[in-house]
């Protein structure tokens, strides 16, 4: 990781984890034993098995008047999709969501209840895409699909405001967004999207050896060796991994639209968000974003069991209604 990325972060102590998250990563870390490791196993199988991990943690949350599951067309085929309408209507404002799980995990169902908590929360409808995971689907298949959704959107009868629409993801979801909005904006339709959201959001293909050392290690949430995985999954050559769609701290990040970050001090890739924090703080743009002390990686799936996390998701809420309603909704800061 060069070392543009360090040097980005801010001046404060690491805090100690926060006691409700450490509680979660126990829990996850007791779950995960019972089965192989990822690395270990088939594709197939370690989806599987992150599908049962994840599962006690989607529990609960609010109910949603309407939930649909969708099929959308795209240039790769056809794409599943879910639909939340928290009772708001036609010609409501949408956030598009995408999950993460380093391009090759996870689904709608895993991110279920963190969409309907959206949803409630920001009063908008959210829409949850299954993109295509690689290995077997590589960049820029999701890409694509994300991209093709957004088209899609102007003649789908779905009852959305199509000058109200913004995207979001956590972890690769977020790394997908951002290369949306860029392409978006390569294209002529910048001004789409209206905001984007980014969860712990990775942004460099690399992870250095002072992050590593941090956050990294047996019994981490995540480290080196398996950003490594996930993004030789994605990934169809060396030069992919250098590509601004996929390195996005390498890409042009003028005249994208507002974004708020949410930033755990305990992430490994939280050097990914501040470097590009200031990346766009030197483009002229005025990103938003928060630190949250003694969070870590995927700290979002523990708001059962955290008030940091439901702290997170209230701010991103807020940041997404701000963007979509009127600044009557108060800064998400």
């Amino acid at each position: 990781m060069n070392k543009t990325i360090l040097a980005a972060q801010p001046e404060h102590e690491l805090s100690p984890i926060d006691e409700e998250i450490g509680l979660f990563l126990a829990k996850m870390r007791e779950s995960w034993a019972k089965h192989p490791s990822l690395l270990s196993v088939s594709t197939a199988e370690a989806r599987k098995i992150a599908e049962i991990v994840r599962e006690p943690f989607r529990r609960g949350g609010p109910d949603i008047a309407d939930i649909r599951d969708l099929s959308i067309p795209t240039r790769h085929g056809a794409m599943r999709a879910r639909l939340y309408n928290p009772g708001v209507g036609d010609e409501a404002p949408l956030l598009v969501y995408l999950h993460g799980g380093g391009f090759t995990l996870f689904s709608i169902d895993t991110h279920d209840r963190l969409m309907r908590e959206y949803a409630a929360a920001a009063r908008v409808k959210v829409l949850g895409l299954d993109y295509y995971l690689s290995p077997e689907h590589k960049y820029p298949v999701a890409i694509d699909q994300v991209e093709d959704t957004l088209h899609w959107l102007k003649t789908a009868d779905i009852g959305i405001a199509l000058d109200r629409v913004a995207i979001g993801g956590d972890s690769a979801g977020g790394n997908i967004s951002m290369a949306v909005a860029i392409r978006l904006r390569e294209n002529g339709e910048g001004e789409f999207l209206k905001g984007v959201l980014f969860n712990y959001a990775g942004f460099a293909t690399e992870c250095s050896d002072e992050a590593e050392a941090l956050h990294g290690g047996p019994g981490s949430v995540m480290d080196r060796e398996e950003i490594n995985y996930y993004y030789a999954n994605y990934t169809r050559s060396v030069e992919d991994l250098v590509s601004p769609e996929i390195y996005s701290l390498k890409a042009r990040v003028h005249d994208l639209p507002p974004t708020f970050f949410v930033i755990p001090d305990r992430d490994i890739i939280a050097d990914n968000s501040y470097a590009m924090v200031a990346k766009l703080q030197d483009a002229g743009a005025q990103p938003d974003y928060k630190i949250y002390r003694g969070a870590t990686h995927s700290f979002l799936e523990a708001m059962s069991m955290s008030g940091l996390a439901r702290e997170a998701i209230a701010d991103g809420a807020r940041f997404v209604a701000m963007v979509l309603k009127s600044q009557e909704e108060g800064s998400a800061r």
